[in-house]
């Protein structure tokens, strides 16, 4: 059974077409390109320490499932995670 993909899910998958194609691009047409990997990856740092997330706003919109959005914060008093372990 396929799982449905959620904006996290997505973010992932751009970030890591992104960095792939620009590692290409920078390899084969001209080094500026690696200002874009660079870029991407500012961003999943930033991501870390903030919440923040760009991509995961511009899906949103796009009307991705937000089951696991990446800017969700914190869970809810009283949420708890779907398996936990024993």
């Amino acid at each position: 059974m396929a799982r449905k993909m959620v904006v996290t899910d997505w973010v992932h998958v751009i970030a890591g077409a992104f960095i792939l194609a620009s590692l290409a691009l920078g390899t084969w047409t001209h080094p500026y390109w690696y200002f874009f990997t660079a870029f991407v990856g500012l961003n999943l740092f930033q991501y870390g320490f903030t919440g923040f997330c760009p991509m995961a706003l511009i899906l949103k919109c796009l009307g991705a499932s937000e089951g696991g959005e990446c800017s969700s914060g914190p869970p809810e008093p009283g949420e708890t995670e779907a398996t936990e372990r024993s």
